[in-house]
């Protein structure tokens, strides 16, 4: 159930240095720190002081759904020059498109005049190699299979083409000439078109 991110690892020794250097006050209790999620709530109250509401609609203005793995190294609103309001995102782990995808997308494009799709995917994602060794493992350790299944991949590319395919012999989207796949490079910040 290993997954080997596409990132540098300090060392051991480069932790323990780092850890030598800390100044005492870091030394406290993890507990005494404020949590990520705390972190969001004063970042949330700062933002709300100038926050001013556009008079935007739900509906994307670009009429736009991306489908994205949900890695945290994608800042697709730069990636792809978009701006709040521009399209849709939907992430998931490896941007695969299952039914819970469908279903958002029927969403998107029913309810709310999206027309194109992109899908996304990327190098060096978590689900490459991953197997569904990982749902058995997950039934051992809390005693019942998940019902989802784990969509891991060899091929990216591959991987692609499915995702394309399923959006476009899906019965409740009604748009489906204009899905388009990629793979984003994480070294490199640019994409490459799947056929």
């Amino acid at each position: 159930m290993t997954v080997t991110p596409d990132r540098h690892t300090p060392t051991a020794a480069a932790s323990a240095t780092s850890t030598a250097s800390a100044p005492a006050e870091d030394a406290r209790p993890a507990q005494d720190a404020p949590g990520i999620i705390d972190r969001f709530v004063n970042a949330n109250r700062a933002y709300a002081v100038d926050f001013r509401d556009g008079g935007m609609d739900a509906r994307p203005v670009q009429k736009v759904t991306v489908v994205a793995c949900m890695d945290a190294r994608l800042d697709l609103f730069a990636a792809l020059g978009l701006e709040l309001g521009d399209a849709h995102v939907i992430r998931n782990a490896g941007g695969v498109v299952t039914d819970d995808t469908i279903r958002s997308l029927t969403i998107s494009q029913r309810a709310l005049g999206t027309r194109s799709i992109a899908l996304i995917h990327h190098t060096g994602c978590g689900l490459l190699g991953l197997t569904e060794d990982f749902r058995h493992e997950l039934e051992l350790e809390v005693g019942q299979r998940p019902q989802w299944a784990v969509e891991s991949f060899v091929d990216l590319d591959g991987d692609v083409r499915q995702s394309m395919q399923r959006v476009r012999t899906s019965p409740f989207l009604l748009h489906t000439d204009d899905v388009r796949g990629f793979v984003f490079d994480v070294h490199t910040g640019l994409l490459r078109e799947i056929q």
